[in-house]
């Protein structure tokens, strides 16, 4: 298995390669509820509930399931 290095608000994260970002924040909350009242992560998985959406090399609004990891690559979450 290859793996990358990426940062996750700012901590540097050795993750596998080919991984997707959500799979990458596994265990962490990535943003908070429209009322910023509980801590929202990936939900369905492919796209459809938009619940896992980073921003992504500065990016906002990215969904999470749908890209893939990469060297270097920095994400932020709102939670």
């Amino acid at each position: 298995m290859t793996l990358i290095h990426i940062k996750i608000n700012g901590e540097s994260v050795t993750v596998a390669a080919h991984s997707s970002v959500a799979a990458a924040l596994a265990g962490r909350p990535n943003r908070l509820s429209v009322g910023e009242t509980a801590p929202r992560a990936a939900f369905c998985g492919m796209g459809v509930c938009f619940e896992c959406r980073v921003t992504i090399d500065g990016q906002s609004q990215q969904r999470a399931c749908q890209v893939l990891v990469r060297e270097g690559m920095e994400i932020l979450c709102d939670a």
